[in-house]
C-alpha cells in the first residue's frame, strides 16, 4: 500500500535535450525551445522590409492594384493595408497578433510587430515574434497629378448672373468657403459675368450644382461632349458642362412685379425693394412694409427685372420725417416686417440744394432716418423706366422716389473696420475697375444685415485696434462676438504645409 501511494505522488519526468542536454519537459521534437529556434526559423520567407506608396498632396496610401485610400497613422485601416502587402507569405503560417511599433511621424517608417505560429518537427508548434519595417515612399496619385497639370478636367460648372453688380457672387463665395465646396476643384476661373469651376469627375460637379440650388435661387442645364470611345470595351469618355444661371436680382434693386405675382404674394404693391438674396429673393413693399420671399421656380415662372442701374443711385437729404403709426391693411395682405418702421419723408437731392424742389415718399427706413441725414435712393420721377410692367401701371401707383439705404461716410467706415473675409484662389481675367467699389458695398451690407452675417465666416483683423461697436455717426458695425480668430498653422507633424484652421 505504501508503494502505491509513492507512485501517485511523483511529478512528470524530465528528459534531456538531444542537442544541448538541458533537462526539459517531454515534447514531440525532444528538443529545447532555444535549440529548436536555432534550427528552424518559421518567419523565413516573410519579407522584413516592405515599401508603401504615399501621396503627400492628398494624404492617401496606395492599395494595389489601383486604389488610393485615406488612413490615419496606427489605424486599423493602415494595419490592414500593411498586412495585405505580405499576404502571400503570411498564408503559410498562423497569424496570432499584429500591432504597430511607435515611430516618429516624419521618419517615413512604419513598423509592425507580428506574432506567428507554425507546426515544426513531429507536430511541435513554435511561436515567434518579429518586426516588419515598412518604408513610406512618396508617389503622386493620378488625381493629384491631374490637378497639378491644371489643364485636365472632365466637368465644369459655369455659374452666371446677368446683372451689373456682383453682390450675389461675393455672398456665394463666402458660402463656398464656409462649407469647403472648393476643395475638389481643379481650377476656379473668374470671368466678367460669373465663375467657372473645373472638376476631375462628374460627381464632384453634380455635388456643386446641388449646393448652388440650395443656397441661391437659380436654374441649371446640363450638356456633354464625347471626347473618345472604345468600341471593343464599350467605354466612352465625356466632358460634361453644367450651366447654372442665378436670378438677375441683387440686394438694393428696385423691381416691378407682374400684377398676377403681386396678387399671389398677398396683394403687394408692384414696386418693391430687394432687401437680400439668399436661397430666395426677399422683397419688401416700401409703402406697407409687407414682405415676401420668391424662390427660383417662382421667379422663372413670373420673371421681373431691376428697374434702375446701381450707378443711378442718388444722394438725398432728409428734410422731414414722420412715423406712420396706424396703417390700414387691405384684405388678404401678407406678413409685415418687424425689423423696419414705416415712415413718410420729404427729401431733396444734394445736387439740387440751390432749388426748392422736394420729393415726398414712403419708406421702410423710418427707424433710421432723421432730419438732416443723407440717404441713397432712386429718382423714378425723372428716370426713363423701360419695363413692361411699369408701362402698364397707373402713374399714380409709381412713387417719385424709392429710398434704399442710409448713407454713411465710407472712408471712416473702412478705416475703423476691424474684420476681414477670406477669398477663393482663382484666376482673374478682364477685371473691372469697379470691382473694389462693389466689394466695399458687400462689406457694408454685411455690417448692416445680421441675417446675411449668420451664413458668413468673419475673421478679426488684428492689425486694427478694437473699438466700440458704433461710431460717432451711428453706422452699424460687427461686434467681436460675431468674429472668428484667424489661425494659421505653418507646419504640420509631417513637415508639410498645413491648412488654415478656424475656431468658433
Amino acid at each position: 500500500m505504501e508503494y502505491m501511494a509513492e507512485s501517485t505522488d511523483r511529478t512528470p519526468g524530465h528528459i534531456l535535450c538531444c542537442e544541448c542536454g538541458v533537462p526539459i519537459s517531454p515534447n514531440p521534437a525532444n528538443i529545447c525551445v532555444a535549440c529548436l529556434r536555432s534550427k528552424v526559423d518559421i518567419s523565413q520567407g516573410i519579407p522584413k522590409q516592405v515599401s508603401v506608396s504615399f501621396c503627400k498632396q492628398c494624404q492617401r496610401y496606395f492599395q494595389p492594384p489601383g486604389t488610393w485610400i485615406q488612413c490615419a497613422l496606427e489605424s486599423r485601416e493602415l494595419l490592414a493595408l500593411c498586412l495585405k502587402k505580405i499576404k502571400a507569405p503570411l498564408s503559410k503560417v498562423r497569424l496570432v497578433d499584429a500591432g504597430f511599433v511607435w515611430t516618429e511621424p516624419h521618419s517615413k517608417r512604419l513598423k509592425v510587430k507580428l506574432t506567428i505560429q507554425k507546426e515544426v518537427m513531429n507536430g511541435a508548434i513554435l511561436q515567434q515574434v518579429f518586426v516588419v519595417d515598412y518604408v513610406v515612399q512618396p508617389q503622386m496619385c493620378g488625381d493629384c497629378h491631374r490637378v497639378e497639370a491644371k489643364d485636365f478636367w472632365k466637368a465644369v460648372v459655369q455659374v452666371r448672373q446677368k446683372t451689373l453688380h456682383k453682390k450675389t457672387f461675393y455672398y456665394l463665395e463666402q458660402l463656398i468657403l464656409k462649407y469647403g465646396m472648393h476643395q475638389n476643384t481643379l481650377r476656379i476661373k473668374e470671368i466678367h459675368d460669373g465663375l467657372d469651376f473645373y472638376y476631375s469627375s462628374k460627381q464632384h460637379a453634380q455635388k456643386m450644382v446641388e449646393f448652388l440650388q440650395c443656397t441661391v435661387p437659380c436654374r441649371n442645364k446640363t450638356s456633354q461632349r464625347l471626347i473618345s470611345q472604345d468600341i471593343h470595351s464599350n467605354t466612352y469618355n465625356y466632358k460634361s458642362t453644367f450651366s447654372v444661371e442665378i436670378v438677375p436680382i441683387c440686394k438694393d434693386n428696385v423691381v416691378c412685379l407682374s400684377p398676377k405675382l403681386a396678387q399671389s404674394l398677398g396683394n403687394m404693391n408692384q414696386i418693391c425693394v430687394c432687401i437680400r438674396v439668399t436661397s430666395a429673393i426677399h422683397l419688401i413693399d416700401p409703402n406697407t412694409l409687407q414682405v415676401a420671399d420668391i424662390d427660383g421656380s417662382t421667379f422663372w415662372s413670373h420673371p421681373f427685372n431691376s428697374l434702375c442701374h446701381p450707378k443711378q443711385l442718388e444722394e438725398f437729404i432728409v428734410m422731414e420725417c414722420s412715423i406712420v403709426r396706424d396703417l390700414k391693411r387691405s384684405a388678404g395682405a401678407g406678413m409685415i416686417s418687424k425689423k423696419h418702421t414705416l415712415g413718410e419723408v420729404w427729401v431733396q437731392k444734394t445736387s439740387e440744394m440751390n432749388t426748392d424742389k422736394q420729393y415726398f415718399c414712403r419708406t421702410h427706413l423710418g427707424h433710421l432716418l432723421n432730419p438732416g441725414d443723407l440717404v441713397l435712393g432712386f429718382d423714378l420721377a425723372n428716370c426713363n423706366l423701360n419695363d413692361e410692367h411699369v408701362n402698364k401701371m397707373n402713374s399714380d401707383r409709381v412713387p417719385d422716389v424709392v429710398l434704399i439705404k442710409k448713407n454713411y461716410d465710407r472712408t471712416k467706415r473702412q478705416r475703423r473696420r476691424n474684420w476681414k473675409l477670406k477669398e477663393l484662389a482663382r484666376d482673374r481675367e478682364n477685371m473691372d475697375t469697379d470691382d473694389e467699389r462693389q466689394y466695399q458695398d458687400f462689406l457694408e451690407d454685411l455690417e448692416e444685415d445680421e441675417a446675411i452675417r449668420k451664413n458668413v465666416n468673419i475673421y478679426r483683423d488684428s492689425t486694427i485696434p478694437v473699438e466700440s461697436d458704433t461710431d460717432d455717426e451711428g453706422a452699424p458695425r460687427i461686434s467681436l462676438a460675431e468674429m472668428l480668430e484667424d489661425l494659421h498653422i505653418s507646419q504640420d507633424a509631417t513637415g508639410e504645409e498645413g491648412e488654415s484652421m478656424m475656431t468658433q
